[in-house]
């Protein structure tokens, strides 16, 4: 499953959102981490939906960081 994160950076954190899945969000140091993050936030809310093992994707485009994705 693919989602498209919402993210920007306020002073030293990246915050992030995944608009399609209510509840999933996070806030790390780094940008990877913030995708690792929203991932495992992604991954948990899909498993409590009855949705195991699911293949996670997280894109993000806003400006400065196009292209920048993890798979999970």
């Amino acid at each position: 499953m693919r989602y498209v994160a919402t993210v920007e950076k306020s002073g030293e954190w990246w915050i992030g959102w995944l608009p399609d899945l209510d509840g999933a969000n996070a806030q790390e140091r780094t940008l990877e981490e913030l995708l690792q993050s929203l991932a495992a936030a992604a991954t948990d809310l899909l498993s409590n939906q009855g949705i195991e093992h699911a293949k996670v994707e997280i894109e993000v485009q806003p400006e400065g960081a196009a292209g920048i994705s993890i798979g999970v």
